[in-house]
């Protein structure tokens, strides 16, 4: 017998799943306080299941408690396979399946981890509007249930619907990551976040092994730099693979290599914080800033986030879905900012289509980057709605009127 899931008071949206590999026929008993309305189709789900899987005898207990038919069918697949028995095929394969792509520009002021083995944290996390939701496979999940995350992850890239949400996956440190792969990439991930990353080679390894899939949709790379000798490699990382849209610092595990306390000030961090920043900008990629762990300091959240935008930060990690707010909004552009890009941006459009090489903004001359930063800053603030998209003709009226 083996068994996978979750069950008892304080557990919702999950199950456990007992199996007994044997006989001649499927035996099922389902234990749920919606057993009358429900459980039939639980039934009948788990006969589909085992017959796609090539199981024809077996007992089956499942404990519910109010789990979805493709984590039902995760637990089951799990304890299947803990038992020992060789499936014939998964319950979910992704066939021709066409998935999405993200543009690798794209906004990625947030990303929101959940943990790849907790269902219930998944059915909400694209409510709150983060730009990525990670479904994460390392820290989060222990050593015994790397199995049962994995397949969770699979069944959840192919059945969730998180919004407009980036679909992201962190995957194990490698080589145990490489694994991870098969269930995420061929199932619709969008980002993969390589961990601990020391080496280009790394990336390259990762990079080769998703060519091998032939994903449908575009797949970009994250790598995270936790330790010295990454920081060192920053740019060779950044630029190991045209997959990677981004490049991140993940300071708990960096401050535990140097042997240090990771502070409120992030002194000990600052150096590893402008490397990561200067590789990705010499790489042509975001750079995106570590996690703020106390879940409870929102100003202490505030103030993290404006200095990690003013050091050159693009976007941060959350670990809980009440920092996503806090966060877009330090990251968005203020009023002034958006008034001073608009007169550049202008003035460039003007030049541009005078044919002049040189912009000029009132007595000041712009130059390229500078010109590049107020493109983008108009940019976000018309995704964000904080400046119309008829903003140019408005301009115009005021200066004629």
């Amino acid at each position: 017998m083996a068994e996978a899931g979750r069950t008892g008071e304080k557990v919702r949206s999950d199950c456990r799943i007992q199996f007994t590999p044997g006989g001649s026929e499927v035996r099922i008993r389902v234990i749920s306080k919606v057993a009358a309305l429900y459980g039939r189709q639980i039934e009948d789900q788990i006969h589909n299941n085992l017959k796609i899987m090539g199981i024809s005898g077996g007992k089956v207990i499942v404990e519910d408690t109010g789990a979805l038919p493709y984590v039902i069918s995760a637990r089951l697949e799990t304890a299947v396979l803990r038992s020992g028995v060789q499936i014939k095929a998964p319950v979910f394969d992704p066939g021709n399946k066409k998935y999405s792509s993200s543009p690798k520009d794209r906004f990625r002021r947030s990303r929101l981890y959940v943990p790849g083995n907790q269902p219930h944290l998944f059915n909400n996390a694209g409510l709150h509007r983060p730009d990525g939701i990670i479904l994460d496979l390392e820290d989060s999940v222990a050593p015994a249930e790397k199995d049962a995350a994995r397949i969770l992850v699979r069944n959840a890239l192919l059945h969730m619907e998180f919004g407009d949400a980036e679909k992201m996956v962190r995957i194990n440190q490698l080589p145990m990551g490489l694994e991870d792969l098969d269930t995420s990439v061929p199932f619709g991930a969008q980002m993969v976040l390589v961990p601990k990353c020391e080496s280009p080679d790394q990336i390259r390894e990762v990079d080769e092994k998703i060519k091998a899939y032939n994903p449908s949709q575009s797949v970009w790379l994250m790598p995270i730099i936790e330790s010295a000798i990454g920081c060192f490699r920053a740019l060779e990382i950044a630029t190991a693979s045209p997959r990677v849209a981004a490049i991140s610092i993940g300071l708990e595990d960096y401050t535990a290599d140097l042997g240090v306390q990771r502070t409120a000030e992030g002194r000990e961090s600052l150096w590893a914080r402008q490397t990561v920043i200067n590789a990705a900008k010499a790489a042509g990629i975001q750079a995106i800033d570590s996690v703020f762990s106390d879940v409870s300091d929102m100003d202490g959240l505030r103030r993290s986030v404006a200095e990690a935008r003013a050091l050159g930060f693009e976007g941060k990690g959350c670990i809980h879905p009440n920092q996503v707010r806090v966060i877009h909004e330090t990251f968005a552009p203020s009023g002034s900012e958006i008034a001073n890009a608009c007169n550049i941006v202008l003035a460039y459009e003007k030049a541009e289509k005078e044919g002049l090489g040189v912009v000029a903004v009132g007595s000041k001359m712009v130059d390229a980057p500078v010109v590049k930063r107020a493109l983008n800053c108009v940019h976000q603030a018309e995704i964000l709605g904080t400046l119309k998209k008829g903003w140019r003709n408005n301009r115009e009226n005021e200066k004629n009127g």
